[in-house]
């Protein structure tokens, strides 16, 4: 055997082994949190929505409520993967394989409108971040939808001992309760709980690009309302958010915002009013709410934008259409459009790229893989009422972008 031919068969070995381990390495793709693209959590084409709820038992012990809301008609199991884990941090790499996949048998519920899963936990004495982590891929075309939550970490003051119920026994996995409406709250441990009432209404936001503090009020107003049995239904009939307990001396409850009937959509003129501050100069926005007759004083205001009144009117139901998305997915004790996240979304649609890290959410807009793309970070603030608050960092720098988008949205030219 001549040298020639012994030199090519250790590169053809050679080859072989390096594609060998290539192919390998696609196949256990490694993600973690602060890499992995959640933009399909946003997206306003999602087939399905995911919540984890965590209850704690103890300091150590959760159970872990998993309702997967199923968004298009007769969706089936078998037309999803499900898998969940517990994570240690937000650099964390996982891939399927290291994934618990979760069977029909797993299901606590089936129901029209939820898949239902529920796990218990217990996190080891010497884990200091311990986050829950939800992938569910859609068998047909290969989405992959995540979801997580913090159950110890730097940001979290605790989640509640007891869980919130509708009425078919599906967890309360919405941001907002229409008012008048109940909620069944189960307890294994004290027999009542608290209230605690915030009537409390919010402005809207400062635009991005406004670096200046927005006022913060001196004092919020709270109404104690005191006990109620636990394990019996709960009415909600006032406006504002809800700060449930079991115990008054703890960081640890559950907030219920309430809303209006119409919820999330537009309730009145007025509210349109309101909304419409973020695509307004401050000269039109006053001018409308000064108007005494408010439906014909937005009448001309969308036409006088277009000049078309059907241009005027698909202008009209796409901004209201982010309005809605925007309450859907950004309420907290503010209205989903009053928050930062709802405002951003609202004037720059669905982000393209949405990845985590521990102590803030980076939204990417654009070419993920081009120079040209443009971030807004919202940063993890820590809060008693929810793990889950963020605002927007502010920076001058966004201004070219987010005029860019109002002067699309105000020729009626905005396409999600």
């Amino acid at each position: 055997m001549t040298t020639k031919t012994i030199t090519k068969k250790i590169q053809l070995l050679l080859s072989t082994l390096v594609l060998s381990f290539t192919c390998s390495l696609v196949g256990v793709a490694q993600q973690s949190l602060e890499s992995t693209n959640q933009a399909l959590r946003y997206s306003r084409y999602s087939r399905i929505s995911l919540k984890i709820i965590p209850i704690q038992e103890s300091s150590r012990d959760f159970v872990l409520q998993m309702p997967i809301e199923k968004l298009e008609d007769n969706a089936s199991f078998g037309d999803y993967n499900f898998y969940f884990t517990i994570l240690s941090g937000y650099n964390q790499t996982f891939a399927d394989e290291n994934l618990t996949k979760l069977e029909e048998n797993d299901l606590k519920l089936n129901t029209q409108n939820h898949f239902y899963f529920e796990q218990k936990i217990k996190i080891p004495e010497e884990q200091n971040v311990a986050i829950a982590f939800l992938k569910v891929v859609d068998t047909r075309q290969g989405d992959e939808y995540y979801y997580h939550v913090d159950l110890i970490s730097p940001f979290v003051l605790g989640h509640p001992n007891f869980g919130a119920y509708f009425g078919n026994n599906i967890p309360f996995d919405q941001n907002f309760l229409i008012q008048e409406e109940a909620l069944l709250f189960k307890t294994k441990g004290p027999v009542s709980l608290h209230t605690f009432y915030y009537p409390t209404k919010f402005d809207s936001p400062y635009p991005p690009m406004e670096i200046k503090p927005a006022p913060v009020p001196r004092e919020i107003k709270v109404e104690d309302q005191g006990d109620f049995l636990a394990n019996t239904p709960r009415n909600f009939d006032d406006y504002g958010y809800f700060f449930i307990q079991s115990d008054t001396n703890s960081t640890q409850g559950l907030m219920i915002k309430t809303v209006p009937q119409a919820f999330p959509r537009v309730e009145s003129w007025e509210e349109m009013v309101d909304m419409v501050v973020y695509i307004s100069t401050r000269k039109e926005h006053e001018a409308l709410l000064e108007a005494q007759d408010k439906k014909l004083a937005l009448d001309k205001y969308w036409f006088g934008l277009t000049k078309d009144e059907e241009a005027a009117k698909t202008l009209i139901r796409e901004y209201f259409r982010q309005i809605e998305f925007a309450n859907i997915l950004f309420t907290d004790f503010k209205e989903g459009w009053k928050t930062d996240k709802g405002m951003v979304y609202t004037v720059m649609g669905p982000p393209n790229g949405v990845t985590f890290r521990l102590n803030a959410e980076i939204w990417t807009y654009g070419n993920l893989d081009s120079n040209s793309k443009i971030n807004f970070t919202f940063a993890r603030v820590k809060n008693i009422l929810t793990p889950n608050y963020y605002t927007l960092n502010r920076s001058r720098a966004l201004q070219p972008e987010w005029f860019k988008s109002i002067t699309l949205w105000r020729s009626g030219r905005m396409d999600f």
